[in-house]
């Protein structure tokens, strides 16, 4: 057994030894858990994909006079004010007011980060402590007192692969299917995704600090959706979505490297974001979680020509077989697509694995855990009743 403490004294030390999620692979293969778990202390993960459910708080700062923004706009997106004076939430997939596909919120963070000048422009009503009614102005992320990304929803442990039975090619958020099993399109990064190396959230929880987007942050919570209660496969690893996180970070410190906007072909804009979480080696069981491979990690293919929540399941496939370039589909050959970069996740991994080399990162001890079990609900259409509140 070791400890955090133990883990975070070698860092001091300058002797933590570091792998990443892939090396880590080989070194199990080599030695054995038993030993692995002896020899190395941290595994490192990463991510590059959509995330959706992101965006950022920013403070503006008073104007002189000073406003209370009711309503706001950053390069014509929208942005929520229903907090305080000069307090908005910019989410990533907001699109500008004329519903144009190809500029949202996420194109205005990546701006704000690239240094460039984002048009403000925010209407108020007058008060006596706050008299202006608009202001039209330029900000740079510089400019401005705080730009903190909270998402709620990011780094899903396990997800389906999209494909499309029907006559007609499709546009979703899985990107362009086309029609008769013309494509499948997979997402999340397998073998280096920091769920998957922690099927049980053993080391992630509330606390746990991360890599996102190029900087420092942390996990606040669990995610929307967080689902952990679902069928799994040898070394604990979920057959379908299980697990999200919600995250946190200061967006003035990230790199536009690690956050993307992108526009999915009529479908909206997302953003690619880039997360990485270092994995504890605390005991055997452990050192046995972090060496799974692509070929033990399944999903589901799913029919999204049929629009219904519970669309078909087509067959289940490994991640080896997604990423081999092909899969088979009722006795066809089914090219696959990566939704997300996996170069770029093995880069967040090795990038993390030196932080904690070199004393720039250090582990923390999730304050509470997750739990392995939340009732997850879909939504039910009901009308009012005669008489009824």
């Amino acid at each position: 057994m070791k400890t955090y403490e133990e883990i975070n004294e070698k860092i001091v030390n300058g002797d933590v030894v570091v792998v990443t999620a892939e090396e880590m692979k080989e070194i199990v293969e080599e030695m054995g858990p038993k030993k692995a778990a002896e020899e190395v202390d941290v595994v490192t993960t990463g991510t590059f994909g959509a995330r959706c459910s992101s965006g950022v708080f920013l403070n503006f700062g008073h104007a002189d006079p000073p406003i209370k923004m009711m309503k706001a706009w950053l390069n014509g997106v929208p942005a929520y004010c229903g907090l305080a004076a000069v307090d908005v939430y910019l989410g990533a997939t907001e699109l500008r007011e004329d519903l144009s596909l190809d500029y949202g919120g996420a194109h205005v963070i990546e701006d704000l980060l690239k240094g460039k000048e984002v048009h403000l422009k925010a209407i108020g009503y007058p008060t006596d402590c706050y008299p202006r009614r608009e202001i039209d102005t330029y900000i740079t992320l510089d400019s401005i007192n705080q730009a903190i990304m909270v998402n709620p929803r990011n780094v899903y442990q396990n997800y389906g692969v999209a494909t499309n039975s029907t006559e007609r090619t499709i546009y979703t958020y899985m990107g362009k299917l086309l029609p008769k099993f013309g494509n499948a399109n997979y997402t999340t990064s397998g073998e280096l995704n920091p769920l998957i190396n922690d099927p049980y959230y053993r080391t992630i929880g509330i606390g746990t600090r991360i890599f996102i987007g190029g900087a420092q942050g942390y996990i606040i919570n669990e995610g929307t959706q967080f689902h952990p209660d679902v069928a799994r496969t040898h070394r604990g690893v979920p057959k379908e979505p299980a697990a999200t996180l919600a995250v946190v970070g200061d967006l003035k410190k990230m790199s536009p490297e690690f956050i993307k906007a992108i526009t999915i072909p009529k479908y909206g804009v997302s953003m690619m974001v880039g997360i990485g979480i270092p994995i504890p080696i605390l005991d055997v069981e452990m050192a046995k979680f972090t060496a799974v491979r692509n070929e033990e990690i399944y999903t589901t293919v799913y029919d999204y020509g049929i629009p219904h929540r519970d669309r078909p399941a087509i067959r289940e496939v490994s991640y080896a077989e997604l990423k081999s370039g092909h899969i088979e589909i009722e006795g066809k050959e089914v090219p696959t697509y990566h939704i997300g970069s996996y170069p770029k996740a093995r880069k967040i991994a090795e990038i993390l694995k030196n932080w904690i080399k070199r004393g720039d990162f250090y582990l923390q001890k999730p304050i509470e855990p997750f739990p392995l079990k939340r009732e997850f609900k879909p939504l039910k259409i009901r009308r009012k009743r005669n008489g009824g509140n």
